[in-house]
This record gives C-alpha cells, structure tokens and sequence, in this order.
C-alpha cells in the first residue's frame, strides 16, 4: 500500500469505524477518542493528539463537518480548511488510528456508536462537571464512565489556538 493511501485508509465513515472498534476491543487493545475541528493545525494540536494517543493502543479522533463548524460560531470565515482537507492533514499523523466524520453539533452520537475505552479533552474541559449545560462538561463522559471507561484531560500548549493564528494572520 502506498504511503497515500495508507493516509486515505484512516479516513472512515461510521460503519467502518465501528467495525474496526469492534476488532481493535476484540484484541483487547485500548481505544482512545477525541474530538475537535483542528482547523489550522498546529503545535498545540500534535502535542495534545500525541499525549492522547498514549493513554491507549488506538487513537480515534473524531471532527466536526463544515457544516458543524460553523454552526459552532467560531467565526464567520471558519473553516479555513474543508472537512476533507483537515481530516487528512489529521489522518497523516502517525499517532491517529482512525479519523470520523461528524455533522452533529456535538460528538454525542458518534461516543456512543464506537463506544471508547477512554475519553479525551483539553484541561479547559472538567472530567468531574456533571452538569449538561457546563461549559466545561465533557460531552459523552457519563456514557463512557457508564460503561467502564476513563475520561482524561490534557494540558493544552500555551500560547498555541487557531483563534491566535487567525487572529495574527488577519493583522498582518
């Protein structure tokens, strides 16, 4: 297999991904998940997936369609890159497994279809809010606690946001 296509190979729909969950949990391996837009990627990114990747075997990351994004409000020239063009980019990183597609405003669904050992966000986030409507809620977290897996978060890089390198690039 070429080493493009090992790339493209990673890029899944939700039927292959659940299929791959259930041989990766077969073999007793670990899975860790992730979610995010990862827009313009960047060290703060790699360092996160990085560290993610080893709480586990596997590492799937799971990002938010165009669509999503800009239901997100993150700005009204947001994306920058196209769903295809991120999940690539994301799929070319030796430390991901695995990258899904998802047009929900939030990964809910998609925790619950593959069903992950362990839970990932950023420290920004609260492994212990309960609350829905928290800001800082982990979405998904009592679903994979429910089921006996771990929800983690990790320090993200500072000095490292999309929103920054956005905001430098329009101010030249």
């Amino acid at each position: 297999m070429s080493r493009l296509r090992a790339i493209e190979s990673k890029i899944v729909e939700l039927d292959e991904a659940k299929r791959r969950m259930a041989m990766w949990h077969m073999k007793g391996n670990k899975v860790v998940f992730t979610n995010g837009c990862f827009d313009l990627l960047h060290k703060g990114h790699v360092t996160y997936l990085a560290k993610a990747a080893e709480l586990g075997n596997q590492l799937v990351v799971g990002i938010n369609s165009d669509d999503s994004v800009r239901r997100l409000e993150k700005g009204s020239d947001r994306p920058i890159n196209t769903e295809a063009a991120r999940a690539f980019v994301l799929a070319a990183l030796g430390v991901i497994d695995m990258v899904v597609v998802f047009n929900e405003d939030t990964p809910e669904s998609l925790i619950h279809a593959l069903e992950p050992d362990v839970l990932v966000k950023g420290a920004d986030y609260d492994p212990n809010e309960r609350d829905t409507t928290s800001k800082t809620y982990i979405v998904g977290s009592d679903f994979v606690r429910e089921n006996g897996g771990e929800v983690c978060v990790i320090d993200m890089v500072d000095g490292f946001s999309t929103t920054a390198i956005v905001i430098k690039m329009k101010k030249g």
